[in-house]
């Protein structure tokens, strides 16, 4: 602690604003962080094989998975500041483990460090922030946290720009060991360059002070005073200081009457049910919104809508960049305006863009024809299926089976396959007949089927994997659909671009002061952890099953089930959440008491 004792008072050692600007810039790290750790492997996908993707891919699952799940146990014991120190360690540490890598070990080791670096984050820098901010500006320093994480997501999609530019100029010399040797240092250095944020955290979590709710509850008053007037005057500071011996004697009382511990300390009790199950909807309907899956396979839905490749790629920068600046306008007015307001208006712009942009691909989807038993014809005995889809294919595959229809004449065609072995499904990317640069679409049993357990459990918990090695390529479906004009692909665009600012300003931002602010202190941290995993659970259900779903039922109708699931979200914003804009944390637990504060 960097205080001094004089008298009764504890004199801090920087200013209260140079400590505040401390406090948002560790913030930031750990959102920049986080962002890089979703961001940064789609930019070195492109250089891995298949059998090192799946390895990155299981790897990071895992270790966010159970770092999460774990998170709130070990704020609780070891304190809000070793953690983040810990997982900013972790962090550095898997960059050298990575970029050295020699074999699939170290590289699997890496993304597992990174996963678990990212599980920590998630959950202990947002809760370090409800705790050690004040009323007024606590919405402020956890908008932060997100601005800076979509900075990372956008610093990491420029970095895999640049990279791809530049293998593309390396393919263009015709030399092969020279481009296998430069795909080689790309992907490394692509994780080279996100080394420095992760020292300056790990840097900042030392200066720091341990939040002042984690001292006070384990019986260190005089250290959580010290803490609070590190952020606060000596009058903001008392204050909350005294609400935190109220509602920790209003505990004691009750515990007094006859409430055992143990009963008092569980998230099923009375008064911690609302707010704990507010925490777990708000973020699962973040997931439900399709936010991860829009960001993740947006090139795919650009080329689908109407863009070309190149254009789809820029378009999928651009959508970074949106949701980069529109957080700022979340980080200016979460203080002024309130939780509940941006919540409200943020799920409203959702489901309006979302609506839009499953009206727009229904009026090309209405027309799609399914090839799939022609396609099926193509696939080969070795379980492959490998075609070069140009404008004398589309008509071949087009006049199979009934002929080709009015609204395909004259247009270029997409074509969307999904297929399957045994109890597991994929769907391959979108190639259009009039691309003169697409290379041949391929489909084979090692796309779809996983390449080890975990990955299996990810993809389809039930999936019998032994069987469905050695099961036949089954096209399902083979969609092939007028392509839309390069106008509509950009209106598309624009539509998407919508959802991403409404998703930015209100519950991209929301959604992390609600996990971290509406659960009282005593079960906060590991409230916290558990009402993250419905979330993380989401995530990865809506992630195995979106192109397989699109492939099924199209575009269309994914857009507009992620309408109708953000209608609860504006329902629970509108109705059921309160307003915690400029409360203390014991100002929100007393409201779910049903007692005046």
């Amino acid at each position: 602690m960097d205080h001094t004792n004089t008298g009764s008072r504890v004199q801090p050692s920087i200013s209260i604003a140079s400590y505040s600007r401390l406090l948002l810039l560790v913030a930031g790290l750990g959102g920049l962080l986080y962002g890089i750790d979703v961001g940064i492997i789609a930019g070195a996908l492109p250089y891995l094989d298949a059998q090192q993707l799946s390895f990155v891919v299981a790897a990071v699952l895992l270790g966010a998975v159970l770092s999460t799940l774990f998170a709130g146990a070990l704020a609780d014991r070891m304190g809000r500041k070793p953690l983040m120190i810990l997982s900013g360690v972790l962090f550095v540490a898997s960059i050298p483990t990575i970029a050295l890598a020699r074999g699939y070990e170290p590289l699997m080791l890496g993304r597992l460090l990174q996963g678990i670096s990212a599980g920590f984050i998630g959950i202990v820098v947002p809760l370090y922030l409800a705790e050690c901010l004040g009323a007024d500006n606590r919405g402020t320093g956890t908008a932060m946290f997100q601005w800076v994480l979509t900075f990372g997501i956008v610093a990491a999609a420029a970095i895999g720009m640049y990279f791809s530019i530049r293998v593309g100029q390396v393919a263009r010399l015709g030399d092969a060991a020279a481009l296998f040797a430069f795909k080689e240092r790309a992907w490394r250095s692509i994780f080279w360059v996100s080394l420095p944020p992760g020292i300056l955290f790990v840097a900042g979590g030392f200066l720091v002070a341990e939040s002042p709710r984690w001292l006070h509850r384990r019986g260190r008053a005089a250290e959580a005073l010290a803490a609070l007037l590190r952020s606060r005057s000596e009058a903001q500071a008392t204050v909350e200081l005294r609400e935190m011996e109220e509602a920790a004697l209003a505990e004691r009382a009750r515990d007094r009457g006859g409430a055992p511990r143990q009963r008092e300390e569980s998230l099923l009790h009375r008064k911690y049910v609302i707010p704990f199950l507010l925490a777990c909807i708000i973020p699962l309907c973040n997931q439900t919104t399709g936010v991860n899956s829009i960001i993740g396979y947006n090139a795919t839905i650009l080329l689908q809508a109407g863009l070309t490749d190149v254009q789809a790629h820029w378009g999928y920068v651009l959508l970074t960049a949106v949701n980069f600046l529109s957080t700022i306008g979340g980080v200016l007015l979460v203080d002024r305006r309130g939780r509940k307001f941006l919540l409200s208006v943020g799920s409203a712009g959702i489901i309006v863009s979302l609506a839009a942009t499953g009206a727009l691909f229904h009026m090309t989807e209405r027309m799609a024809v399914d090839r799939g038993p022609a396609v099926q014809r193509l696939v080969t005995g070795d379980q492959k299926l490998a075609l070069t889809f140009d404008r004398e294919t589309a008509a071949r595959l087009l006049g199979a089976d009934g002929g080709i229809g009015p609204a395909f004449a004259g247009r270029p065609v997409t074509l969307l396959v999904m297929y399957s072995c045994g109890d597991f499904r994929a769907a391959s990317r979108v190639v259009r007949s009039d691309d003169p640069v697409s290379t041949p679409l391929e489909v084979s049993r090692e796309g779809c089927v996983p390449s080890n357990r975990v990955l299996a459990f990810f993809s389809n918990p039930l999936g019998d994997l032994g069987r469905a090695r050695g099961a036949p390529l089954v096209i399902e479906h083979a969609w092939l659909t007028p392509a839309p004009g390069t106008g509509s692909g950009w209106l598309t665009a624009v539509a998407i671009y919508g959802f991403m600012a409404s998703f930015a300003i209100g519950p991209g931002i929301c959604g992390w002061l609600a996990l971290s602010e509406l659960m009282p202190t005593r079960i906060r941290s590991k409230g916290m952890s558990i009402a993250l995993l419905p979330n993380q659970v989401a995530q990865t259900a809506i992630a195995a099953v979106f192109l397989p779903m699109v492939g099924r039922y199209g575009y269309a109708a994914m857009f507009f089930f992620f309408a109708g699931c953000t209608v609860v979200y504006l329902v629970t914003a509108v109705f059921f959440l309160p307003e915690t804009k400029g409360k203390t944390l014991e100002e929100i637990e007393a409201h779910f008491e049903g007692r005046r504060h």
